[in-house]
């Protein structure tokens, strides 16, 4: 998934969050429907500006991200 067509960060929109490109849909706003158990047809009902493309753009930035980031788990 190319998920550079779908992703933005402006430091202007969202005090600099990624956000779904041409919206200020924040990237964490989508994944935290998903997480919460939200269907991918609530999500677009709710937030009509998406497609299908760019939730699965937010799943594959997540992805990306999470891959660069090493966080120290407690012992």
């Amino acid at each position: 998934m190319e998920w550079h067509r779908y992703i933005s960060v402006d430091p202007n929109v969202c005090h600099g969050q990624a956000c779904v490109a041409s919206t200020r849909i924040p990237v964490s706003v989508v994944l935290d429907n998903l997480a919460a158990g939200v269907s991918e047809s609530e999500i677009l009902e709710s937030y009509p500006r998406l497609s299908h493309e760019a939730i699965q753009a937010c799943i594959a930035y997540a992805a990306d991200v999470v891959r660069e980031e090493v966080l120290a788990l407690p012992a």
